[in-house]
């Protein structure tokens, strides 16, 4: 038994269990508004091409944000793991303190020459204790949030989808103050988000032994089913389940990364938006890619996980479709952040659904596997849409081919089903048998 469970084993027996689950909510905002700034880097990339010492080109400019993503599988493996056996203070802190300092070591790259030193501090160091660190937060509220499933890991991935909305104005205020070197300014940066993230993770702990919620008895049938046992990773590789869910993520990801990577060029080609407007576009946008975490998560505990999924993906594919063809700037707008909503859910109602199949005791090892999908995704996307898009700006072609993958992958969602503890599939949905008998 850990110590942080030690402790909260000795609360005395009238006390209300859940006492002070909230503030752990608080705590891990903290944190992942801290490494969630990762999704500013547009802006830093912007600066690197422009300013006088660097000049990047594009493809050298989205390296090191590229690296980063490529990290984060190898931190949430590693992290998920650790802390399923060692608690999640230490992992989170850990993780929080390795994600400053490669953001620090980056302040130290001056000139072009020395892009190696922002994909080394920036890309790999920073990515891998983004992963450490993005993984904890939301093993460990699933566990003092049974009742909530849904939407707590919605919350607990929607601070690192608002990391970028906090992040973008400060870093351009800090970049504007010597453009000619725009990664001075992550030294600030580096240093606030240590501190964030040692606040936020101070906090941390598990829940006792045997804790429950008063009241609350987890559901074996219904919109939202459970299989009525913890896996272990082994174990849940061994489902097919397993690979199912990451597929889901993968393509949902794919898709809506897809149009994030070029989503400042698309609103200026497409609709007309200046380049300015285009940036405003592109920062309002980071919001519903937050508050996609916490909408869809939440309505998944209503609808039902895949349904959830199902919507996500069918509308990710729609508003891909009709994109291309979107010349008013607020029809364009309406549909990236539609796109923008269902990306961010991906992300919120996963963790859930993956607590929903696999129990909730290895977590952070089983859904941190996952995670594979972001970076996968998170590659192919770019690529495929830049590819397509190509020299002559053929946006129809790129957004119709994603479009296409994403409803297709709708399919996926009919096909996934609870496991039962005998490892054979059962339905998740209401209307099948309950998976615990």
């Amino acid at each position: 038994m850990s110590h942080d469970t030690q402790r909260a084993a000795t609360r005395p027996t009238g006390e209300d269990p859940t006492k002070g689950r909230w503030l752990l909510v608080g705590a891990a905002l903290l944190l992942q508004f801290s490494i969630g700034a990762v999704y500013a880097w547009s802006v830093f990339a912007k600066a690197l091409k422009e300013a006088g010492p660097f000049e990047l080109s594009t493809l050298e400019a989205s390296l090191p944000f590229e690296v980063t993503i490529g990290m984060i599988f190898i931190g949430t493996y590693l992290g998920g793991r650790i802390q399923d056996k060692k608690g999640p203070r230490v992992v989170a802190l850990a993780g929080g303190v390795i994600y400053a300092i490669g953001v620090l070591v980056a302040a130290f790259a001056g000139s072009r020459e020395e892009l190696w030193l922002l994909v080394l501090g920036y890309g790999v160091i920073s990515g891998f204790g983004l992963g450490v660190a993005y993984i904890v937060p939301i093993a460990m509220l699933q566990k003092w949030f049974p009742d909530k499933r849904g939407l707590i890991t919605g919350l607990a991935v929607g601070g690192f989808g608002f990391g970028a909305v906090l992040t973008s104005p400060v870093a351009q205020r800090l970049i504007a103050q010597d453009p000619d070197v725009p990664t001075k300014a992550f030294l600030p940066l580096g240093i606030g988000y240590l501190v964030l993230s040692l606040v936020g993770a101070a906090f941390f702990k598990n829940p006792p032994e045997g804790y429950q919620v008063p009241g609350f008895e987890p559901s074996a049938t219904g919109r939202v089913a459970q299989s009525g046992r913890d896996y272990t990773q082994g174990e849940a590789l061994r489902t097919k389940q397993w690979y199912f869910l990451t597929a889901i993520l993968t393509l949902n990801v794919t898709a809506g990364i897809a149009l994030i990577s070029q989503a400042a060029a698309s609103a200026t080609d497409i609709a007309g938006y200046s380049a300015a407007g285009a940036a405003t576009v592109v920062g309002v946008l980071a919001i519903f890619n937050g508050g996609g975490r916490i909408v869809w998560a939440a309505a998944s505990d209503f609808m039902g996980r895949m349904p959830a999924f199902a919507a996500m993906l069918g509308l990710n594919g729609l508003c891909l479709l009709l994109l291309p063809h979107a010349g008013n700037a607020v029809l364009f707008f309406v549909l990236a952040a539609v796109v923008y909503l269902c990306y961010g859910g991906g992300f919120g109602t996963m963790p859930a659904t993956a607590g929903d199949y696999f129990g909730v005791k290895n977590a952070g090892a089983i859904y941190g596997l996952m995670i594979i999908g972001w970076s996968i995704g998170g590659v192919v996307g770019p690529v495929i849409a830049s590819a397509l898009i190509g020299e002559d700006g053929d946006y129809t072609t790129a957004y119709t081919t994603i479009g296409v993958i994403a409803l297709a992958a709708v399919l996926l969602t009919f096909i996934t089903k609870l496991p039962t503890q005998r490892g054979e599939t059962a339905d998740v949905e209401a209307e099948v048998e309950p998976a615990r008998r």
